[in-house]
């Protein structure tokens, strides 16, 4: 059997969903397919695939083979292309994960430019808000915002996010803008966690160049930082949030920089692989490109406004 045929057959009728439409892709004839995919399910010592006369369905091991499967695939391409300089020859998956923001405001408006000068690469581009396994979900890389607890990865630092505090002007208009932190007695936040339940840490601060904490109140809790934003330009409470991610809506008046003595610690920026000998060239290609659109991205914001 070989491999790599027998991989790339798995792969077509997973993505097909039919012995037929596989067969007629790849230009062979139905019986040989299925004899791939049963040879590698043998080989493998698993089912792959749910077959019934109406659908052909992953099995719980066959999503995770589908999946190393594709990798493996890409990377066959890729060797067959190694000694070719033309950047248009870089072929293959890459799985990625960053916050909503940055894809938003960053990634998604260059990515255009970046396939076009690489039109046989494809991106799976995750935007979560939790924290994803990289290696478990099989993410080529991702981009980190605050400190790093992840054993075993290898962190590229970028740079760090400024964080200011804001509300709108309407709340700023119903309980008058604060100047001191004892003038926060009559303010409240918006709360963020990670995950619903946890206790929200409060007003954070740096004095004496230590990070503090100050308890405040709050009438909402979110743990999605789109709607923290959102909150706040509803007038439900105060946030304190990156500048790189609201400076267009403190440029158009509808945020307020409030108590800029008072900001909570910046946030460092990393880009975080898992630790393999040898990075793909794709990888080694889309973290460079990413790294440099982050760094510039971070210098241009990097300095707050005054308050």
């Amino acid at each position: 059997m070989d491999r790599l045929h027998a991989m790339l057959a798995f792969v077509r009728v997973a993505e097909l969903a039919s012995f037929t439409r596989a067969a007629e892709s790849l230009g062979q004839p139905k019986a040989s397919v299925s004899l791939l995919v049963q040879q590698l399910e043998n080989q493998l010592g698993t089912r792959l695939l749910h077959r019934t006369t109406r659908r052909v369905q992953l099995t719980q091991d066959g999503q995770a083979c589908y999946e190393r499967c594709k990798d493996l695939l890409a990377d066959a391409d890729e060797l067959a292309s190694l000694f070719q300089h033309d950047a248009a020859q870089l072929r293959g998956r890459l799985r990625v994960d960053m916050g909503q923001a940055l894809a938003r405001n960053l990634v998604l408006p260059h990515l255009p430019a970046f396939l076009a000068e690489h039109p046989q690469l494809q991106l799976e581009l995750s935007c979560t808000d939790h924290r994803v396994d990289l290696v478990r979900e099989g993410f080529d890389c991702v981009v980190r915002v605050g400190s790093l607890a992840d054993a075993g990865l290898i962190a590229r630092p970028l740079g760090e996010m400024v964080q200011i505090n804001c509300a709108s002007p309407d709340y700023l208009q119903r309980f008058g803008t604060p100047h001191s932190l004892a003038d926060l007695d009559q303010h409240r936040l918006v709360h963020y966690v990670p995950t619903l339940g946890m206790k929200p840490i409060g007003w954070e601060y740096v004095q004496d160049g230590a990070t503090r904490v100050l308890d405040m109140p709050g009438a909402l809790t979110v743990n999605s930082t789109d709607a923290y934003t959102q909150a706040c330009l509803a007038g439900l409470g105060i946030i304190q949030v990156p500048l790189a991610g609201i400076r267009h809506y403190l440029d158009d008046g509808r945020l307020v920089d409030i108590l800029p003595a008072y900001r909570a610690a910046p946030m460092p920026v990393s880009l975080l692989y898992p630790h393999r000998r040898n990075l793909s060239k794709r990888v080694q290609v889309f973290m460079d490109w990413l790294g440099r659109l982050v760094r510039d991205y971070l210098a241009d914001t990097e300095h707050p406004p005054r308050g």
